[in-house]
């Protein structure tokens, strides 16, 4: 575990027992929960998640979470996974969340959370819940929003985080605020800045903000949140790449809509990047990405459902197709590095209460989120049109 989340956590722990002694309280209830999936993959013609096209069983999850009440307003929460998914990120063990839950029921008019710790990213439609494989409509979510470059990054920080609701008879609106940070290991270094960088990277503060309002009916979901991160590089004594740093900005809007029969989402972005240093010392970078997704799922019945959905992102909104990006790394990095649309359909059997069937086909031209543009062996990573495949079983209790 982080040394600073242990901290963190010991000084909640100590509140939350120094509170129960002057709180009414319930009895502790302790309750936990997990779940299995393994499952098929195959990339073709890219290396996204498997290379020389091999069909692998890289496509492995496993997870227990715990939820432990203290006292009627406090609890704590965690979460262990193993994760094997061929290229997509990381393969190993790691501590997704753990924190302390302190819920203050009537706050003028609104209930609010306040969580200690390693929190769980609650700002986009499906963050809280992509570490959960039945809680997925996709076992590759959109990569325009939910980059798997980025997963554990993007699935929470260490530090608070506070989330407010209030109802009314017509509305109900939801406000999160949150600050913290998220460790990076070496294999993320990587990722950012190539397999050559010898030094050390480290986020140095991630502040999110967002909003949501659902009527009463709960048909819609509809919200915007901001993200602001930093992020800075020391370089090694022997380092290709120099001190330096990236600052990045998101806005997003989402969309949510329930019936019956279908299901409807929708997220758009906007990503403001900056990089200073990094290749030379007064070097300086400034671009903006954009993209986003649509998907549609309908409903046969109770056990079987159907999904369609289109995926589209670019690196740089001033050079959607990639050619300047070409010309700039003289052929080096070809031009379909610079954006990436995707094509999916996929299907979800309910084989029973606890059981799912999940399969799902991805039809990809370009290539913006295989890998990092500073990967020396870039242009081996992907050809411009792939595919990609899996199918998954998944158990949960």
């Amino acid at each position: 575990m982080n040394n600073q989340v242990f901290v963190w956590f010991l000084r909640a722990v100590f509140l939350a027992a120094s509170s129960s002694i002057v709180m009414a309280q319930e009895e502790p209830k302790f309750s936990w929960h997990g779940y299995i999936a393994q499952g098929l993959t195959q990339s073709i013609d890219s290396n996204f998640i498997t290379e020389d096209n091999n069909i692998t069983g890289e496509l492995s999850e496993f997870g227990i979470n715990g939820h432990y009440r203290l006292n009627s307003n406090l609890s704590v929460a965690g979460q262990v996974v193993y994760l094997d998914a061929g290229n997509r990120f990381e393969k190993g063990t790691r501590l997704d969340y753990l924190f302390v839950d302190w819920t203050i029921p009537d706050l003028a008019g609104w209930q609010a959370q306040v969580h200690i710790g390693r929190f769980k990213n609650t700002h986009w439609l499906y963050s809280v819940t992509r570490d959960v494989p039945q809680t997925r409509d996709t076992t590759v979510l959109p990569q325009s929003i939910y980059f798997d470059g980025f997963r554990d990054i993007a699935l929470g920080s260490d530090g608070l985080q506070a989330k407010f609701k209030k109802y009314s008879a017509d509305n109900i609106w939801e406000v999160n605020w949150s600050y913290g940070r998220s460790p990076l290991n070496d294999a993320q270094r990587d990722f950012f800045l190539g397999d050559d960088a010898n030094g050390s990277i480290e986020q140095d503060f991630v502040h999110q903000v967002s909003a949501f309002w659902q009527p009463a009916t709960m048909a819609w979901r509809v919200g915007v949140s901001w993200l602001e991160s930093d992020f800075g590089y020391t370089a090694a004594q022997e380092d290709s790449r120099l001190d330096g740093g990236a600052s990045i900005r998101r806005f997003m809007f989402s969309m949510q809509y329930f019936s019956e029969k279908w299901q409807f989402s929708s997220e758009l972005v906007r990503e403001l990047q900056e990089y200073n240093g990094l290749f030379a010392p007064n070097y300086v970078d400034r671009l903006t990405g954009e993209g986003g997704f649509v998907q549609f799922r309908y409903l046969f019945n109770n056990r079987f459902s159907g999904l369609i959905g289109y995926d589209t992102y670019v690196n740089n909104d001033n050079d959607p197709n990639g050619e300047a990006l070409e010309i700039s790394t003289g052929g080096l990095v070809p031009s379909y590095f610079g954006y990436m649309d995707t094509v999916t359909v996929g299907a979800r059997w309910d084989i029973s209460p606890r059981w799912r069937l999940q399969a799902e086909h991805h039809w990809v031209d370009g290539a913006a989120r295989v890998v990092s543009l500073l990967d020396p062996s870039i242009r081996d990573h992907s050809q411009e049109h792939w595919r990609m495949w899996s199918v998954q079983l998944m158990y949960w209790f």
